[in-house]
């Protein structure tokens, strides 16, 4: 197990990029497996997670191979294209062996979805952390379209069997609100044998309806999100460039808004509906992040941060950015409290818990009561935190040593390599 140390004091300045965006690099992965003919996708994320929906795609006939940037200028210019090859979801073919996604809860819950409409067994294993994950709000209602899905603990957890093909269309309801989970169900109803209309209690992210519709696929989204109908039918190759990963680009925000002195540009960052919500969560709090020019946000620190309260309907659209607004509200002033967060109990890590254990070996007044977590702000201290085998929770305590009394150390550094391989580099560079 590998750790890092982060030293307190310093501004955090400079412009840099991140990595492509994490949940558009699945999905144009995967897409692209079910189209016919050659995706061309630009920027994918270079974290181990998306390698692993890559591994998948490959193993199910798809052919993705990278080609440099053209130099040409642009977006060609600056990013690694892939090409992505497929004959269609009548030419993919059953794996050789079992799909070990490793630690990507993202690539096991939507492959899962595409596994349920292709006529044959894929079997899907991660490791030890993901075959604690539950999959059965996947699984239910695949199952309910007629995909024969199981696993261990009566078909409740990893590894996971898809037997699909011969779906059902139909009316779904996601009782949690989750992208991935409407996802799942999303991908698997293009090859259903009618019209699929996903219901859900509140937006979630929109990403798998944008690239469809990009697609061509016949996709309509109504009732603000809640409601998406899909059709079956072929999905035509993409053109696209993945933009920069806003909740990677959080973390740089968060600590130019803690730090004295700190000036920092994030270029080209993704900022669709639905992925906004943690920069309306800041600015509530007294931060000042601004749009620059070419798509990028910039964050200047301006004082101390106050206090907010997250609503639960809140969290769908940030879920992936609460363990490091809760270092921001560790270090602002007042108690701020996060509502709803059962579904963060079932991340990388219990993101709840371990939030909270780790705020409260810095010194900070951390408490949980059932989903909602309450953060004391006030000063941070040092000490040595477990990162809980998830990239985001040792990402968050790195901003937290950037603005912490005494050294923070982060046990279990090595996580941060799903998404986030150059995170490192990039905080000595932003602080020399």
């Amino acid at each position: 197990m590998s750790r890092l140390t982060v030293a307190p004091g310093g501004a955090v300045r400079g412009q840099l990029r991140v990595p492509g965006d994490k949940s558009i690099s699945h999905r144009a992965l995967l897409l692209g497996a079910l189209a016919r003919g050659t995706s061309t996708v630009r920027g994918l994320s270079t974290g181990d997670d998306v390698a692993r929906t890559r591994q998948a795609v490959a193993a199910l006939g798809v052919e993705v191979v990278d080609h440099p940037p053209d130099g040409a200028g642009g977006a060609g210019g600056r990013w690694l294209t892939t090409a992505v090859s497929s004959g269609g979801p009548g030419a993919l073919r059953e794996p050789g062996d079992v799909l070990d996604v490793g630690n990507s809860g993202t690539t096991l819950r939507l492959l899962c979805g595409v596994a349920a409409s292709l006529p044959f067994l894929t079997v899907l294993t991660g490791d030890a952390s993901l075959r604690r994950r539950p999959v059965d709000r996947v699984a239910e209602p695949l199952r309910a379209m007629g995909a024969r899905v199981d696993g261990r603990d009566g078909g409740r957890l990893p590894p996971v069997a898809v037997r699909g093909g011969g779906l059902r269309g139909g009316e779904l309801t996601v009782a949690v609100p989750s992208a991935q989970v409407k996802s799942a169900i999303i991908l698997a109803a293009l090859g259903a044998d009618g019209p699929t209309v996903v219901h859900q209690p509140v937006p979630t992210r929109a990403h798998t309806e944008e690239l469809l519709v990009r697609a061509g696929a016949q996709v309509t989204v109504a009732d603000g999100g809640r409601t998406v109908t899909v059709r079956p039918g072929p999905v035509a190759p993409l053109d696209l460039t993945v933009p920069g990963d806003p909740s990677q680009a959080a973390f740089w925000l968060v600590a130019a808004a803690l730090a004295p002195e700190s000036d920092v540009v994030v270029e080209d960052v993704y900022a669709g509906p639905a992925r906004r919500g943690f920069l309306e969560v800041l600015a509530r709090m007294g931060a000042l992040v601004e749009p620059v020019e070419g798509g990028g946000l910039r964050s200047r620190h301006v004082g101390r941060l106050r206090a907010t309260d997250v609503a639960a309907e809140e969290v769908p659209g940030l879920v992936d950015e609460i363990p490091v607004l809760a270092v921001a509200a560790a270090a602002a002033e007042g108690t701020s409290r996060f509502a709803g967060l059962g579904e963060l109990r079932l991340k990388e890590s219990d993101r709840v818990a371990a939030v909270a254990a780790a705020l409260r070996t810095l010194g900070v007044g951390c408490e949980v009561h059932g989903d909602d977590l309450v953060v004391a702000g006030g000063r941070l201290g040092g000490g040595t935190v477990q990162a809980g085998h998830d990239h985001r929770m040792a990402m968050a305590m790195a901003v937290a040593g950037v603005v912490a009394a005494e050294p923070v150390t982060i046990e279990g550094w090595e996580s941060v390599a799903t998404s986030y391989p150059g995170f490192e580099r990039q905080l000595d560079a932003c602080r020399s």
